[in-house]
């Protein structure tokens, strides 16, 4: 029974230094005594501080810190505050989880710190107007999703979209789509699963949200040199909004003032030549679609599309479609 309490004890003075100390925050020796004793374990002053060597040889970095009284406390963490604060602020802010499932993981993050740090971690963000995702679907689809690539089988899904009256419609006439499974990616503020076609001998791309029903097939995953050598770095930096289509090299005039939005959306290694002063000509392989060309009209005369001449008509078509639909 001795030995039973002796391993208990430092399992919860391990507890209490996680829980309640960090840098900023100690426990003098008579409090850690009183800590253990509210757990029904007694300590004398001189096996704590054993106690505490131990602890320290095996890896918990507990300083002692010359304060009036002297104080212990678990001096740093696997993950730092800043840290942790930047991963619930990421949880916080993203679209796609849900505000329960948000705080839910908030809270566990929160334990990977001291107290201190947990009461802090949920008033961090508040994004105004922010819509969060009302399913927690994303959770629960991306392990069937995980098993399939590990055991390099095909997946089984239901897919939805939604119609003029929010309602959802299934695709495929409510079929199962039965797809190979290639890569997941998160991609504005989204989980996406790039997929492999047979029909078609393509990829193809499907909201992981409005996947349902998902289960790993008996059906071995294809294998083919387009998969082996797929890039999705490359992927991603060519599509908009997931819509898919053929890539076409472009070149954009693109001003001072806009270059660092075209930066944060392809990247700093883009090929860019002068123009004149003030421009460039920035040289990007993008997929043309309705994403794509609503990114650019968002910048209205400090963006353009110069080449290729097709591209070009294809933009000029889409700004024309949107003025024709506010016309009287």
């Amino acid at each position: 029974m001795g030995s039973a309490i002796q391993k208990l004890k430092l399992l919860y003075l391990a507890d209490i230094f996680k829980q309640e100390t960090d840098k900023e925050h100690g426990l003098t020796g008579p409090q850690l005594i009183e800590r253990l004793a509210e757990r029904g374990i007694a300590v004398e002053r001189k096996t704590l501080y054993k106690d505490i060597a131990l602890l320290k040889t095996y890896g918990y970095d507990i300083q002692k810190y010359p304060r009036r009284p002297v104080e212990y406390a678990l001096a740093s963490r696997k993950f730092e505050d800043g840290e942790l604060l930047l991963l619930a602020d990421a949880v916080q802010s993203s679209k796609f989880i849900t505000r329960r499932k948000a705080n839910a993981l908030v809270d566990s993050i929160g334990e990977l710190g001291s107290k201190y740090l947990a009461n802090s971690l949920t008033k961090r963000i508040h994004v105004e107007g922010r819509i969060k995702n009302q399913s927690e679907s994303v959770f629960y689809n991306i392990d069937p999703i995980q098993q399939a690539l590990a055991q390099k089988r095909k997946i089984e899904f239901k897919y939805f979209k939604y119609d003029e009256k929010k309602q959802r419609i299934p695709q495929h006439d409510g079929a199962y789509y039965c797809e190979t499974p290639v890569q997941l990616i998160y991609m504005d503020n989204c989980y996406y699963l790039i997929v492999w076609n047979d029909k078609h001998a393509d990829f193809a791309t499907y909201r992981v949200d409005r996947m349902e029903k998902i289960r790993v097939s008996e059906e071995p995953a294809t294998k083919n040199e387009q998969i082996a050598t797929f890039d999705v770095g490359q992927y991603e930096q060519r599509i908009f909004g997931m819509y898919k289509d053929d890539p076409v090299k472009v070149r954009l005039h693109v001003s001072a003032e806009a270059m660092s939005s075209v930066i944060d959306r392809f990247g700093k290694d883009v090929d860019i030549t002068p123009a004149e002063e003030g421009w460039a000509n920035v040289y990007v392989t993008v997929m043309p679609s309705p994403v794509f060309f609503g990114w650019l009209a968002q910048f209205g005369c400090t963006v353009t599309l110069d080449y290729p001449r097709d591209t070009k008509q294809e933009y000029l078509k889409y700004l024309q479609s949107i003025l024709d639909a506010y016309k009287d």
